[in-house]
């Protein structure tokens, strides 16, 4: 209702920051809180972010809890799954067939992120789902099936 619309990018401040360029865009985060302000500086800056929002509680004479928009989070389970070096499970027939699986019976209800660490020999499986039961068991399902190949 406030014509902002959300663009989601591959995990990085690197690829975040290239789709902010692109778009044009002046503000940008990830879920580990990075949160990039490209009328300021183009990394993530966490002490920056806090002095905007105290300034701008300052202006408006209201607390944090009048001006910050709340949410209702969504259960969300993150496991990293130890691979060999060398082996890419995610390309594998098997791993592909129980991820398609598991984003079939989350549907619109959750999501998947599923990705190769870019500094340790892992796979980091993340599942987001209000059903805490089905969010378990997709991935149970997929980080099974990743150390099978791995």
């Amino acid at each position: 209702d406030k014509g902002i619309a959300l663009h989601r990018t591959a995990v990085g401040d690197r690829y975040l920051v290239e789709a902010m360029r692109k778009e044009g865009f002046s503000l940008g985060g990830e879920q580990s809180g990075h949160i990039i302000m490209a009328d300021h500086v183009t990394t993530g800056d966490g002490l920056l972010a806090g002095l905007q929002i105290l300034s701008l509680m300052q202006q408006a004479q209201k607390p944090a809890s009048e001006l910050l928009w709340s949410f209702i989070a969504v259960p969300q389970v993150i496991e990293n799954v130890q691979i060999s070096r060398g082996v890419d499970a995610l390309k594998t027939p098997k791993v592909k067939r129980v991820v398609a699986d598991a984003e079939a019976k989350l549907g619109d209800r959750g999501r998947l992120l599923i990705r190769k660490s870019g500094t340790e020999p892992l796979i980091r499986v993340m599942a987001e789902c209000q059903d805490e039961d089905l969010m378990s068991s997709v991935l149970g399902s997929i980080v099974e099936e990743i150390k099978k190949a791995s």
